[in-house]
């Protein structure tokens, strides 16, 4: 009898808002400070990246109002669901984010939060502009036109 893999469920959390919003720069990854009630709690699933942004203070990148549910079974050792938590980056990436930060328009935008194959957590952070009203019409274009196209493939095969 063959015996079943397990395969580890996949979890990845994904500010798709951020997407429409800005046009990405460069992305880069990033470990996060986390205690061991909030990594149990990404792994089941309950985390949000939607109001979340990121700053420098000192230095240092910091992410704030990333949404991350208490841990069900954790007891006096829950975490604050909306803490500051610390970005963990080398020196050089961070002076030269923090670079291209001063200028005007950049900014830093969580993007995306998941598991590496080591089983860390690990946040992929953006350096993203703003976009215009008219840059965000033709996102919605393109995207309306590519759903119209794989309708009619669909139809035609």
């Amino acid at each position: 009898m063959a015996k079943k893999e397990n395969k580890p469920k996949v979890i990845e959390i994904v500010n798709r808002k951020a997407e429409y919003q800005f046009q990405f720069v460069s992305q880069i990854e990033a470990g996060i400070l986390l205690t061991g009630t909030e990594v149990k709690s990404i792994r089941a699933g309950h985390a949000n990246l939607k109001e979340a942004f990121c700053f420098f203070k000192k230095g240092e990148l910091f992410i704030k109002n990333m949404f991350i549910a208490e841990y069900k079974f954790g007891s006096y050792n829950n975490h604050e669901t909306r803490r500051l938590r610390k970005l963990l980056l080398k020196k050089g990436e961070l002076k030269k984010i923090n670079r291209r930060v001063t200028e005007k328009g950049f900014s830093v935008i969580p993007y995306r939060l998941y598991f590496s194959e080591r089983g860390f957590v690990k946040i992929e952070v953006a350096l993203a502009q703003g976009k215009r009203q008219y840059d965000k019409r033709n996102s919605i274009k393109e995207r309306e036109n590519k759903r119209n196209l794989d309708r009619l493939k669909k139809i035609n095969y």
